[in-house]
């Protein structure tokens, strides 16, 4: 069912920081910040040849990405998202294998349908399925 991994999402308590890291230690392409208040985040996006790493930073006072940080105060990786052909075919799937979907399939960051799994259903890792 999964295609490729479309992207690693990384929180990050500086943005600016973040990206200067990846821009210069790296030599990577970087994009400029992209607020997505729908989803309480601003992104960065790092684009790599065969998929890309998406930094986080909190946006608004219910951020799902603030409540990381206080956890995990340097940041680090939040989820990992795959491709899938068709996101209701996949949330279908999912909810007959027994997996839990974390709210209803929603327009993500990259403006493609999108659904987050229960990281306690893989591993401790928190999925994202983005339809290609």
């Amino acid at each position: 069912m999964i295609g490729k991994l479309n992207h690693v999402a990384i929180a990050v308590p500086n943005l600016e920081a973040a990206a200067a890291l990846y821009r210069g230690a790296l030599g990577a392409k970087v994009s400029e910040p992209l607020p997505q208040p729908e989803h309480g985040v601003t992104v960065i996006f790092v684009e790599l040849d065969n998929t890309k790493v998406e930094l986080l930073h909190p946006l608004g006072e219910k951020s799902p990405i603030a409540g990381f940080l206080e956890k995990n105060p340097s940041g680090g990786i939040h989820h990992i998202c795959y491709e899938v052909p068709d996101i209701n075919a996949a949330a279908e799937r999912m909810r007959a294998e027994g997996k839990k979907i974390l709210g209803d399939i929603k327009i993500g960051a990259h403006g493609k349908p999108v659904i987050f799994m229960h990281p306690k259903d893989f591993n401790g890792t928190l999925v994202e399925l983005e339809q290609k």
